[in-house]
């Protein structure tokens, strides 16, 4: 289904923002969640992905790719895991020797091949880098809120040690009023405060790909409210937002705008919940700012699989497959399928010889339903 609204409004691109009559309140308008098993099937593949590569970034940080198991304070695991334990489920990937623990030969030239691609790609990450400043009121953000994307945005294990120093025209480090240390994009780059909707489209008004998963539907009256907030004007997230009243719908569109930016800046076009909760103030965004994700199922996706809320953006995939593929997907790809063949192998036997054999169990064909995509104009 397509729809094409004729906007009354014009959009001015001037840094103060937009000159716009703000008369619409914000709509109380509840819309159901609905399980999408094609999304969550994306989350569920990536599981313990992210810890892994970790861990075999430290692991390569030294000369022999191996670290005294005493260093397990430096993955992240959770307390009650035993480090023991998290390797055994992985032994195409670590190696246990006595007090010390390492990589396979097939991890290691797979983190060397990662890291080829980091080097190919390091303009591409510097420049997404940028932007996530870019889109904060000064510039600025606490260099753990960077640590809580760095997966997600693409950037190395070591990107404080291996990426920064190396551009002091880009970024400097400072101290915070907090006492905590920031990261500030030195100068302000014009040809980079383009959102990637504004990429895309010249329309006026501009308005977000909508998608549903088969079976939601809309009531007549959330509909309506939909096809009006599409009509505002939008604002671009690098721009001044400070005049917009956070009571309105356009002050809402503005929100949403951010995070459709700021999910076009991962990799996976994809975050945990959890990791985006300490930018309302850097991001100068209001109170309870991650409601839009609920008020908004047709843009965002919030998958409950691995213990975690993440938001995906809808537009940025077919079923489960990425539209748009960064270099490192398929890095991330091949360390899913590292972590995962270990469920695949469930059978073994001895034969006369004493020789183990094993019998691989079929891997369960995809399957699931298609979307019907509703663009709003």
């Amino acid at each position: 289904m397509r729809c094409l609204l004729v906007g009354r409004v014009s959009l001015c691109k001037s840094r103060q923002g937009f000159g716009f009559s703000q008369k619409c309140g914000l709509v109380n308008v509840k819309l159901k969640w609905v399980k999408d098993k094609e999304l969550d099937a994306v989350v569920v593949g990536e599981k313990h992905v992210k810890a892994v590569s970790n861990l075999v970034s430290l692991l390569s940080s030294s000369p022999d790719y191996t670290l005294p198991i005493f260093h397990r304070g430096q993955l992240g695991l959770p307390p009650d895991l035993k480090l023991s334990s998290f390797l055994r489920r992985f032994p195409n990937i670590f190696v246990q020797r006595d007090t010390r623990f390492g990589l396979t030969s097939e991890a290691i030239d797979l983190h060397r091949e990662e890291a080829h691609l980091l080097e190919l790609n390091k303009g591409d990450l510097l420049a997404r880098l940028c932007k996530l400043l870019m889109l904060t009121r000064e510039r600025t953000l606490p260099l753990h809120s960077i640590d809580h994307l760095r997966w997600d945005m693409g950037l190395p294990y070591d990107y404080r040690h291996s990426l920064l120093p190396s551009h002091p025209d880009l970024f400097s480090l400072v101290k915070l009023s907090s006492d905590l240390v920031g990261l500030k994009l030195m100068h302000w780059d014009e040809r980079l405060a383009v959102s990637h909707l504004q990429g895309l489209r010249n329309d006026d008004p501009m308005a977000f790909p909508v998608k549903f998963t088969r079976g939601f539907g809309l009531k007549r009256k959330s509909m309506e409210w939909l096809h009006e907030w599409q009509r505002l004007p939008y604002t671009s997230p690098y721009l001044d937002a400070s005049h917009l009243d956070p009571r309105t719908d356009l002050s809402e569109k503005r929100n949403v705008g951010v995070f459709h930016e700021l999910l076009h800046l991962t990799i996976g076009k994809k975050m945990e919940r959890k990791n985006v909760s300490n930018l309302r103030k850097p991001f100068a965004l209001p109170y309870k700012f991650t409601k839009v994700f609920e008020r908004h199922p047709g843009i965002f996706y919030i998958s409950l699989k691995c213990n975690t809320q993440t938001v995906i953006l809808r537009e940025a995939y077919d079923r489960r497959h990425l539209l748009e593929k960064h270099p490192l997907v398929d890095i991330r790809a091949a360390f899913a399928n590292m972590v995962t063949s270990r469920g695949l192998y469930q059978k073994s036997l001895v034969d006369d010889f004493g020789t183990k054999i094993i019998y691989p169990e079929e891997e369960e064909s995809e399957s699931g339903s298609d979307y019907p995509l509703v663009v709003l104009l």
